[in-house]
């Protein structure tokens, strides 16, 4: 199994801690600190790994013991915190894995090969290479999807609200951008982070400047929104998604409804609409726990782990 599995993340992170403990001196201590036998916990690491518990232990040490050596750090300071019997076996160590002595650490790159991709990563994290056969996902996308999940989950949790709550100006002169006047509820935050991407999508798309019904928070409730925005987000991501493959983001927008006319690149409108939806959306946070709604922190970080 790939070691980047999402699935499998958790689990593996749990064996890694016990792996790399500093008080976990040989395999039974990782093991047992794992809640694990022996048995089982050498055999999901190699499963996970490729290396053994022992091997992958031994090689992150002399990795993170070769960036200390090459920061200044004596070596016998350096033997004894990283677990050696002393800086003599620790040097011989050392020389038959770097083809080098301690003293010339400074001279060489602190990482080793490994086949998991699995290193130190100072000063006391650990670092997992991508796997190269894997397209990586465009920032840009992973942004527009983060923005079009968070916004749909903060829409529904506003259905929980009374007419009264959605309507209430809990913050009467609250005005994000001037062209979009005043946003005092948590209807008109959200509504506005639906209507902005409605207007941008029309001027993209060759079409004429949208009303704004849909997404006032008067004539349209959150589970009116919700519906609306399904539709909106799936015809936005769609359309950062084309001109993305296409490789046309640099395109350029002349908008005539704007007095006076006024030049936008495609890719400054995607960074314009994310940058106003993550703002209103904390916002809306804010005001939704005013309202007795407690919601998750927006993190894509977050995000990414459920997904």
């Amino acid at each position: 199994m790939n070691v980047t599995d999402p699935a499998r993340r958790d689990r593996l992170r749990e064996l890694l801690d016990a792996v790399v403990d500093a008080d976990n001196t040989d395999v039974g201590d990782m093991a047992r600190s794992s809640f694990a036998s022996e048995f089982h916990f050498s055999r999901e690491v190699r499963r996970l790994t490729g290396e053994s518990p022992a091997a992958l232990r031994r090689r992150i040490m002399l990795e993170r013991a070769a960036w200390r050596l090459g920061g200044g750090e004596p070596v016998s300071v350096v033997a004894a915190a990283e677990g050696w019997s002393s800086a003599e076996v620790f040097s011989r160590a050392f020389r038959r894995t770097f083809g080098v002595p301690p003293s010339k650490a400074a001279d060489i790159e602190f990482r080793l090969p490994a086949p998991n991709g699995l290193h130190f990563h100072p000063p006391q994290s650990l670092w997992l290479d991508g796997d190269g056969d894997t397209k990586e996902p465009d920032i840009s996308q992973l942004m527009v999807a983060h923005d079009i999940a968070d916004t749909a989950y903060l829409i529904n949790e506003a259905t929980q609200l009374s007419k009264e709550q959605w309507l209430d100006e809990i913050s009467p002169g609250q005005v994000i951008l001037e062209w979009d006047g005043r946003e005092p509820s948590v209807g008109a935050v959200l509504g506005a982070i639906v209507w902005t991407k409605e207007v941008w999508l029309a001027t993209i798309e060759g079409r004429d400047f949208p009303g704004r019904e849909s997404t006032q928070p008067d004539s349209a409730g959150a589970t009116q929104l919700a519906a609306h925005h399904a539709d909106l987000g799936s015809r936005w991501s769609a359309m950062v998604s084309e001109y993305t493959a296409e490789g046309r983001l640099g395109d350029t927008i002349i908008d005539a409804l704007c007095d006076p006319p006024e030049s936008f690149q495609l890719f400054g409108i995607i960074a314009h609409v994310l940058t106003y939806s993550a703002h209103r959306r904390q916002l809306a946070r804010t005001m939704l726990a005013r309202h007795g709604i407690d919601t998750r922190t927006g993190d894509p970080l977050d995000w990414m782990r459920g997904n």
